[in-house]
């Protein structure tokens, strides 16, 4: 399994990289990370050909980074090159709390 933390992903969040929010759109509407697009789990993992291509990568994350460590093993499984956001949403709140 490919995970990314927080920290590392902060790093990168601006070089136009493929970040998804698994959670509901409500969830996603009431805040999210920056540069992420919302794609709900389970539209994700009932068609994903219609979301992702297999020759790019992508950063996948939910509130707690258990949801989306679920989606990353059913993804990579089907061959998609995925990385999971360890602690999602919540530690990148944390994290930009911490950092004020």
């Amino acid at each position: 399994m490919n995970n990314i933390s927080v920290d590392e992903l902060k790093k990168i969040i601006y070089n136009n990289i493929n970040l998804i929010d698994i959670r509901d759109n409500y969830q996603y509407n009431l805040g999210n990370i920056p540069t992420s697009i919302n794609i709900p789990m389970n539209f994700l993992l009932m068609n994903p050909e219609n979301y992702l291509e297999k020759d790019s990568r992508y950063y996948i994350y939910c509130e707690y980074g258990s949801r989306s460590e679920k989606a990353c093993k059913v993804l990579l499984n089907k061959g998609y090159n995925v990385a999971n956001v360890l602690g999602g949403y919540n530690d990148y709140k944390l994290s930009s709390y911490k950092n004020m």
